[in-house]
Formats: C-alpha cells, structure tokens, sequence
C-alpha cells in the first residue's frame, strides 16, 4: 500500500469522530519528503478554537501510531 493511501485510510479512521461534532476533515496532501500531512478541517471544526488540539492531539497522534513514518499533521486554511 502507497504512503498516500495509507494516510487516507487514517484519515477516514478519525473522520467520524470529527463528523459527530459536525466537523470533517479533507487530506490535502502527503509531503513524503517532509513526513508531513497536510489536511484540511470543514463544517464546525473550521475556525474552532480547538482546532490545532483536534488535529495535535487526536488526528496527529492517530496517523503516527498507525504510520510511524509520518512525524506530523499541519493544517491549511
């Protein structure tokens, strides 16, 4: 399985929790050579001022137990 696939299959592991706040989040890109996701945050979670807990502390967590190579998710307006 591609990098990029895998983060997507992450990415759609935390999708429903975001979603049962009304949120969501779209995977924008994967930076292989910087290790880095990309993603985007929709709905409520857009402009939440929790948004940099909900993705440092959930959804990055999430992607560097499942792909150890990934060593962080930064979010893009």
């Amino acid at each position: 399985m591609e990098l990029k696939e895998k983060v997507a299959a992450v990415i759609e592991k935390v999708r429903p929790a975001l979603q049962g706040d009304g949120g969501d989040i779209e995977l924008v890109e994967v930076l292989a050579e910087d290790k880095a996701v990309l993603v985007r945050l929709k709905g409520a979670c857009f402009g939440c001022p929790m948004s940099t807990y909900t993705i440092k502390g959930y959804v990055e967590q999430v992607m560097k137990e499942e792909i150890p190579e990934i060593k962080e998710v930064r979010l893009v307006k």
